[in-house]
């Protein structure tokens, strides 16, 4: 039932109960399952966003969601895991954000002319920063064809988006140009809509990462990483542990580009500040 069918909810009430005690619970598990840490501002946020999930459950309370997902297990407990963290995920994204990046990236992408290139973004969301890297190697490369892009995101359903690269027509960020070259108009009913061509996303390579996760198959090293606008959800402790892992999967001398509200300069061991949010492996 849906919000707006609920009594208590047009008369100003919430349709469920939730207390502190629920939503200190909440924290607790989204951070020991996908290492975000939640604080006391969310409470709000949480309550909308689980509460239609306990609407398509059918679950009574918060209580009884949150229990009925500890206690799971199997194939339906790993797919209910995924949907509560589907729900807690903040995804804001446009094609192009953060310019200045992409201009970095034509610049060191024009040194790996006939050799491959290994990109690795780790943040997908819904596609548009995926794409905008391989419209940015394009350009410089004058073709896609060494570079492997591989593109991960805790969220299965900003990644379903992502894979369909199909958007408004306006959307932010795409110059004319830009729109001609790389990508189709729809008609019809889809007119009004854009999708990303299919020939130019061949090497694309979008799948579900977990960071908490403490082997990522990724296979060989990359020469960059886009981890832009993560490390904000994470305390300090989490913010190192997933950094090492990183550095781990990456080239020396490789490439870290991340949000710009995120600064690592305690963190000189792995990397060092080479541009404007931008730090090289050490």
């Amino acid at each position: 039932m849906a919000a707006y069918d609920n009594p208590r909810a047009e008369a100003g009430e919430q349709e469920f109960s939730f207390s502190r005690a629920d939503f200190d619970r909440v924290r607790r598990m989204i951070y020991s399952h996908a290492g975000i840490s939640l604080h006391d501002g969310k409470h709000a946020m949480v309550y909308s966003r689980l509460s239609r999930r306990l609407r398509e459950t059918g679950q009574s309370s918060f209580s009884t969601y949150l229990d009925a997902l500890e206690r799971s297990s199997g194939p339906g407990a790993e797919q209910e895991w995924q949907e509560f963290v589907n729900c807690l995920t903040t995804n804001l994204t446009s094609f192009f954000r953060e310019e200045h990046h992409f201009h970095a990236l034509a610049q060191e992408a024009k040194a790996y002319v006939g050799k491959p290139l290994r990109i690795w973004c780790c943040a997908a969301s819904t596609g548009e920063e995926p794409y905008s890297i391989a419209m940015t190697c394009h350009e410089a490369l004058g073709n896609l064809n060494q570079v492997q892009l591989i593109c991960s995101d805790i969220d299965t359903n900003v990644l379903a988006t992502a894979r369909r690269g199909v958007y408004s027509a306006d959307s932010r960020g795409l110059s004319p140009e830009r729109l001609r070259q790389y990508f189709m108009r729809g008609t019809g009913a889809n007119s009004g809509r854009i999708r990303f061509k299919p020939e130019l996303a061949r090497n694309i390579d979008f799948r579900v990462v977990n960071l908490m996760h403490t082997q990522w198959q990724l296979g060989e090293p990359f020469h960059m990483v886009f981890c832009r606008n993560v490390m904000i959800y994470f305390d300090a402790p989490t913010q190192r542990k997933v950094l090492e892992r990183i550095h781990r999967v990456m080239q020396p001398h490789g490439l870290l580009f991340v949000g710009h509200s995120e600064n690592f300069t305690e963190s000189k061991d792995l990397f060092r500040l080479r541009g404007k949010t931008i730090y090289e492996r050490v």
